[in-house]
């Protein structure tokens, strides 16, 4: 049997690497460091990270802690090298990343199974089994090459706007309505007086930002503005912008507000809400201070925060299955950020998924998903199945699950989903001998 070849040693890659390996598979994992350096990567080791050394919370009531227990059920490399270099953190999983980065490298290196090719690859290959896990900086020539492949361009998404659950939204002060009257219902509206307005784009120019690394400040801003600089150009700029009244009546005074801030249903549950327009580069504590000045977002909690960063992915809704092939080839995996996940356990669950099938499918067998009910199953279907136009990177979290029947608070209903969760995903693991 043909070795599987992953391309990409970073967190995906070797994970992928791993799930396949110790299956008694053969794969070549590929990775162009030393000889190649991205703008962002310092070190020759595989599994480096780049940003934050946090993997994020542990906890079961959090969907980034019910990630990392089904991930732990299926024996990640990766997590369980993350707990032996972890470094106090609080309720969170954070590591010494040279140390994390050096035991994956050595690990995978003493596999038999395993051969590292340190080279560039520049082409997909077009025989064999093939997971490509190249991240949001893949090289140059491979985006060229991936984009004659799908027949679309990727995606070099520069900025994306939070969401918000619709549990912690205020609804006695917004309304439902669309600008002229356009499209019923569909957007959630919030809106503000003059007062409140002009106190908003205080606070936005004045807020803290996050600042651009030297690879990013090439990005092109003016199609997709940050909500902050669009108000740094004037007082009245988001009025005539993404805050623009125009065409909605607030029920509550009968009036035309001074300004609304739009939210849209971000999943088919309803239970996440997008804030439109508001793509941007505030710092995490910033955005929860200046957005919670928005009526109805008071106590808002948020799945996921904006950002402002290069990033490549493709348009996985419409070019793969939902076992991660490119539609219309079998054999060719696409995996970890490049799909369009968000975060670190996020990406190496997209590996070990892509390291189960590819294994899978190289030994003639049928490929497998977990249950929508669980964390990775419930990610996968959100790239693969989302309607969003133009779809978006997503973390973990709860929103993205189909609702449990029982009534429950918050904190009752996340115990109720990741039970369900690690029920389901046992069940499936025992049924397929995974």
């Amino acid at each position: 049997m043909a070795p599987v070849v992953v391309i990409g040693g970073g967190l995906a890659g070797c994970e992928a690497a791993w799930q396949i390996a110790k299956r008694g598979g053969e794969v070549h994992l590929y990775e162009m460091k030393p000889l190649t350096y991205s703008p962002a990567h310092k070190l020759p080791h595989l599994a480096e990270i780049v940003c934050s050394n946090s993997f994020k919370s542990e906890s079961l009531e959090n969907g980034h802690g019910l990630l990392k227990e089904e991930m732990g059920l299926l024996d990640s490399l990766v997590l369980r090298v993350a707990k032996e270099t972890r470094v106090p953190a609080g309720g969170s999983l954070a590591v010494d990343r040279e140390a994390f980065a050096e035991k994956i490298t050595s690990f995978l290196e003493s596999l038999e199974k395993v051969q590292i090719v340190r080279q560039e690859v520049s082409a997909v290959p077009q025989t064999g089994v093939t997971i490509l896990a190249t991240g949001p900086l893949t090289s140059e020539a491979l985006s060229l090459e991936i984009q004659k492949l799908t027949g679309v361009p990727l995606y070099f998404y520069d900025a994306i706007s939070p969401i918000v659950t619709a549990e912690s939204i205020n609804e006695e002060k917004t309304f439902k309505a669309s600008r002229y009257g356009k499209g019923g219902e569909d957007y959630l509206n919030c809106p503000m007086d003059r007062e409140g307005y002009y106190q908003f784009v205080d606070a936005l120019v004045r807020s803290e930002k996050t600042p651009l690394h030297d690879f990013e400040r090439s990005v092109l801003f003016e199609g997709c503005l940050p909500v902050e600089e669009l108000a740094s150009r004037g007082k009245d700029t988001l009025a005539f912008g993404p805050l623009k009244p125009v065409g909605l009546i607030d029920p509550h005074t009968g009036r035309q507000p001074f300004g609304a801030v739009q939210l849209r249903q971000e999943n088919r549950f309803g239970t996440l809400f997008n804030l439109v327009g508001f793509q941007t580069r505030l710092k995490q504590d910033e955005q929860r201070r200046v957005f919670r000045m928005i009526p109805g977002l008071e106590q808002a909690e948020f799945a996921r925060y904006g950002s402002v960063h290069r990033n490549t992915f493709i348009d996985s809704p419409r070019l793969l299955t939902e076992f991660l092939q490119l539609k219309g080839s079998e054999s060719l995996f696409f995996s970890g950020q490049i799909t369009g996940v968000e975060g670190y356990m996020e990406s190496t669950a997209m590996g070990l998924l892509t390291g189960i099938n590819a294994w899978r499918v190289s030994e003639g067998r049928d490929p497998v998903v977990p249950p929508p009910t669980t964390a990775m199953g419930a990610l996968l279907h959100y790239i693969t199945h989302s309607s969003g136009t133009p779809f978006q990177p997503m973390n973990i979290h709860f929103g993205l699950f189909p609702p449990i029947p029982e009534k429950a608070k918050t904190r009752q209903k996340r115990q109720l989903l990741a039970q369900r969760a690690l029920h389901d995903l046992r069940q499936w693991k025992k049924e397929y001998g995974i």
